[in-house]
């Protein structure tokens, strides 16, 4: 079998939907960073485990449930509340771990990303991959941009191809217009500071191309502009309709931020040049 483990925070919303569609593991542990609605309530009613700790980095939560939790089986699954295990996803997931050869540490999970209930295969670009299925003892997190990735894997990664649900939106959009402002701060960063080298963008693995695209794409003149036009026209996201265009047209919005940000930081690192009479008041003659 397999242990899952969720964050949350003020999940009370999706919390529930999230534990019904693993109400067959015997093994549900919530990692909380401070609640203050029903979410402890929920994951207690539901027989889940709760350990809370300060939330600091999406990297650092889940080592922490690495290092801290009791689980109970050799594979690990990690979910965010708002992520819905379907049957499918369920059934791939425990063969591959079955038949998983020693030297697998885990696998690289997609997801269906759903709005107003319809998937946006094409506006997000399916398939996206994360590293959420691992061998107990195997790998670590770090963190990269708003997100986290693997680090230190004992042993190779392999892909679960059958996806998983995520209903991103399900708050609204001022919740997720003001979760991705504060993101774009942490991806400028990211992006300007650990921009991966420009031969991983060639790379045939999706979790090591994709992060070093992102980074170097982001500095191009339009690159909003430029990634609405990817998912909209040449990726065919106009046939997903008004949810295709809301979600691309936010999208590129959020891209937007983090270019600006990405400027503001290459600014504020230049030291400004005073000159002598500015600096100190007293006009010198020139030597």
């Amino acid at each position: 079998m397999i242990s899952i483990i969720i964050l949350t925070k003020n999940e009370e919303k999706d919390l529930p939907r999230c534990l019904n569609s693993v109400s067959w593991c015997d093994d549900v542990h919530v990692v909380d960073s401070g609640s203050n609605d029903e979410t402890l309530n929920i994951a207690l009613l539901q027989g889940a485990k709760i350990s809370t700790n300060t939330f600091r980095s999406f990297g650092q939560q889940r080592n922490y449930a690495l290092d801290e939790l009791k689980v109970k089986y050799e594979w690990i699954l990690f979910l965010d509340a708002d992520e819905v295990v379907t049957s499918k996803f369920k059934t791939e997931m425990i063969k591959a771990t079955e038949s998983a050869e020693n030297d697998v540490a885990g696998f690289y999970c997609c997801w269906k990303m759903m709005l107003y209930g319809k998937w946006l295969k094409y506006c997000d670009n399916f398939p996206k991959w994360q590293f959420r299925l691992m061998r107990k003892g195997r790998a670590r997190f770090t963190d990269f941009g708003h997100g986290q990735k693997e680090d230190k894997v004992e042993g190779k990664i392999e892909y679960l191809r059958e996806p998983y649900l995520h209903y991103g939106f399900s708050k609204g959009w001022f919740y997720w217009i003001e979760r991705h402002n504060k993101y774009s701060s942490q991806e400028a960063i990211a992006r300007s500071l650990k921009r991966p080298p420009v031969k991983q963008i060639f790379s045939r693995d999706a979790s090591t191309r994709n992060p070093a695209l992102k980074s170097w794409l982001s500095r191009m003149p339009g690159w909003p502009f430029v990634r609405f036009f990817q998912a909209y026209i040449l990726n065919f996201g106009f046939t997903e309709g008004a949810p295709g265009f809301i979600y691309c047209i936010n999208m590129a919005y959020y891209e937007f931020l983090i270019q600006i940000k990405m400027h503001e930081q290459r600014n504020e690192s230049q030291p400004v040049q005073l000159s002598a009479t500015a600096s100190s008041g007293v006009e010198l003659e020139n030597p």
